[in-house]
């Protein structure tokens, strides 16, 4: 599939996943969504199943916060099998990191899961961008602004997962500390 078998991405995956007798074009995570703002390449390598490494320090301690962070105050819900967002015992969609470093990465996955909800489920939430180390919370609201955002980011995550070979690496300020450093720089 190239980019010119779908005139708007937006739209095939919204009747995809609206519609139980179509199968999706193709498939967006929220963590998609992150690695999109963060490194189109290892968005590019998700997509393939490529595997991060589950030992990376960042990895473990993203998993311990997440584990622990508002113990019985969150649940994890699963919507369609298509994404699971972790709500409050107050009804908002709360999106849970262990540092604010990447904070524009973590909005955007925070702000899919709203505008999956709103566009697909037909709920309209609040979100929380939490940051349980460093006591930072933030709330976050689907906006027409944030809600093309989004659509552009899923235009965008679209054009990168049908690409044949991953986009060039681009040494970032954080790549050493990223799960798929090895792999990454190894190719």
């Amino acid at each position: 599939m190239t980019e010119t078998d779908i005139d708007d991405p937006v739209e095939a995956f919204l009747d995809g996943v609206r519609d139980e007798s179509v199968e999706p074009p193709f498939h967006v995570t929220g963590v998609m969504m992150q690695y999109y703002e963060v490194c189109k390449r290892e968005l590019w390598f998700e997509s393939r199943d490529i595997e991060i490494d589950r030992d990376n320090p960042s990895v473990v301690r993203g998993t311990q916060v997440d584990d622990t962070a508002y113990g019985d105050k969150r649940r994890n819900l699963s919507i369609d099998g298509r994404i699971s967002p972790d709500l409050l015992d107050d009804g908002r969609v709360v999106e849970v990191k262990p540092s604010s470093t990447l904070v524009e990465p973590a909005r955007l996955q925070l702000l899919y899961y709203l505008w999956y909800l709103d566009r697909v489920v037909g709920v309209e939430k609040d979100g929380v961008l939490a940051h349980p180390r460093e006591k930072k919370r933030e709330t976050v609201e689907l906006t027409e602004e944030t809600a093309e955002r989004v659509e552009d980011a899923i235009r965008g995550v679209y054009n990168v997962i049908q690409s044949d070979a991953p986009p060039p690496a681009e040494e970032k300020p954080y790549c050493e500390s990223c799960a798929y450093y090895d792999f990454c720089w190894s190719c």
